[in-house]
């Protein structure tokens, strides 16, 4: 048997042996009691993320809903302002017909009124919608987090959904 130059490298029949068996031993014990539980706690995590996302999924779905629900009542709201507006118009021009009929001290004086009554209706209607809004954004915020949000959250919630509505053009058009 030739003699190799590093020792490392050297051929030696029975240490290849008691290696392979050493190998085979660490190997069996190794499958026995480390790769079972091991297996078994990657498939765990892998159930646990294929959940989360299944739940993800669910709750993406669910505000999708809700934020349509959400846009069919602000559509709602709307349009009822637009019927509040519609009346109140309707009012004003009966209440300038009869004010015609009086002097011109009294139709000013009434026709001041009538601004005021319906500058308030709107007010008032603006706000019913946006205490709406409001309560809608804190049930969808709630339902997409799943957990109670904190008086600062909520409130910055409001805001911002506040924020984003336009209601410009409902307000604009009682000047």
């Amino acid at each position: 048997m030739p003699v190799a130059a590093n020792a490392l490298i050297q051929v030696v029949p029975g240490l290849m042996i008691w290696t392979i068996v050493s190998f085979g031993i660490t190997f069996f014990v190794l499958k026995r009691v480390a790769f079972g539980p091991i297996q078994k706690i990657i498939d765990e995590r892998r159930d646990r993320i294929r959940q989360a996302l299944e739940e993800a999924d669910n709750a993406r779905d669910e505000a999708r809903r809700l934020l349509e629900e959400h846009r069919a009542l602000i559509g709602q709201a709307r349009s009822d302002a637009e019927e509040i507006l519609s009346e109140a118009r309707r009012v004003a021009e009966s209440q300038r017909e009869r004010v015609r009929e009086e002097t011109e001290v009294d139709r000013q004086r009434r026709l001041e009124e009538t601004r005021r009554q319906v500058e308030a209706e709107t007010r008032r209607a603006l706000e019913q919608i946006r205490a709406e809004v409001a309560d809608l954004t804190l049930i969808a915020a709630t339902k997409v987090t799943g957990k109670a949000l904190s008086d600062a959250d909520h409130k910055r919630l409001i805001e911002d959904a506040i924020r984003e509505l336009d209601f410009s053009a409902l307000e604009g058009s009682t000047s």
